[in-house]
């Protein structure tokens, strides 16, 4: 009896002997900037919970009473306690990169919470992509916050993005906002935008400077239908009489098709807008387009088109059946009768 007591004071002698060495890792401080220090223990304590899928272990702290009570667990309880020595290690290089990033403890926090179960190298990758890129730790949190699956993409599909990004002119900083607006820019597959891309160059004839700006400026393009663009343009551009360097500059094609048809309308019929000839003349003086699209539907009215809500929603109502008929008339143009195509069949026969 004396000869088991004296073997389980030494292996609980042992865990003691190995507990300060874990938590002193976990308790191990991280010199910042201007002589302050951060204890990075909270933070480790959530990377083991996200690297585990769960809370840490109750089991890895060792009562007393159970290593008396069962001496047969207390090997197998002491080499996890030599495996979980090596986990903080791992985990304290990650927060200590993104600390060396100029992420706070807040941003940290969050990209822990964001995507649960991710492995921190995995997080690390892809987190060092996007600063890579010109962005600063705030919108890079924003946009994993919003699309918490670009940490689950594959390292090598974000290298060739972002380096695709770049050759658009997307790096150093102008990432940012396209990120706010279109977070999916990099989940996106490549031929839906290089489709969008290839409409602004190919049939708007934007040139590649023009082309990043409108991609900067009005993000939301990536996501339109590329024939809805293309005409939205055309009519800007034939229709409106506003050049390739307006459109850029007001930012008109973040706007849809049919407000700015609805507006540029109702101020054509009112005689308050007037399509400019090959001069680029017009015989009454046209308001800006700041002051067309920019500005609230009450702005609108009383400033630009002077005139009342009820008869812009009249026309509104007009406008739209207009365009239903016209479509319908093109829809049977299109179509051959069924008279033509039974007398084609008598031919044929």
């Amino acid at each position: 009896a004396a000869g088991i007591h004296s073997l389980c004071v030494l292996q609980v002698f042992d865990w003691h002997r190995l507990a300060p060495l874990t938590w002193a890792l976990l308790t191990r401080q991280t010199p910042q900037p201007g002589g302050q220090k951060r204890t990075t223990a909270f933070l480790l304590r959530k990377l083991m919970t996200v690297s585990n899928g769960g809370g840490l272990e109750e089991s890895s702290l060792v009562k007393p009473q159970e290593c008396a009570q069962k001496p047969e667990h207390r090997t197998g309880l002491i080499q996890r306690l030599l495996e979980k020595q090596k986990t903080p290690v791992l985990q304290e290089k990650f927060v200590s990169s993104l600390l060396d990033m100029g992420f706070s403890d807040v941003h940290v926090n969050e990209l822990l919470s964001t995507q649960p179960g991710t492995h921190p190298q995995q997080m690390l990758d892809i987190i060092s992509e996007l600063i890579l890129l010109g962005l600063n730790p705030e919108p890079v949190c924003v946009a994993l916050k919003k699309s918490p699956q670009l940490l689950k993409l594959p390292v090598m599909q974000m290298k060739k993005r972002s380096s695709y990004l770049r050759k658009l002119g997307l790096g150093e900083g102008k990432l940012k906002r396209v990120l706010y607006c279109c977070p999916d820019v990099f989940t996106m597959r490549q031929r839906d935008i290089e489709g969008i891309v290839g409409v602004l160059k190919e049939k708007c004839l934007f040139t590649v400077k023009q082309v990043t700006e409108i991609l900067h400026r009005c993000p939301y393009v990536l996501r339109e239908d590329p024939g809805e663009l293309e005409y939205k343009f055309q009519y800007a551009y034939f229709r409106m009489g506003i050049k390739h360097v307006d459109i850029v500059k007001t930012d008109l094609l973040q706007y849809p098709v049919t407000k700015i048809k609805q507006r540029h309308v109702f101020l054509e019929r009112l005689g308050r807008y007037q399509t400019p000839d090959k001069k680029g003349q017009t015989q009454v003086p046209n308001p800006l387009l700041k002051d067309i699209l920019r500005v609230s539907e009450a702005e609108f009215l009383a400033r630009t088109a002077v005139s009342s809500a009820e008869e812009f929603e009249v026309f509104k109502k007009l406008l739209a059946r207009e365009e239903e008929e016209s479509e319908g008339c093109v829809a049977d143009e299109e179509s051959p009768d069924e008279e033509e195509e039974g007398q084609k069949e008598g031919q044929e026969l």
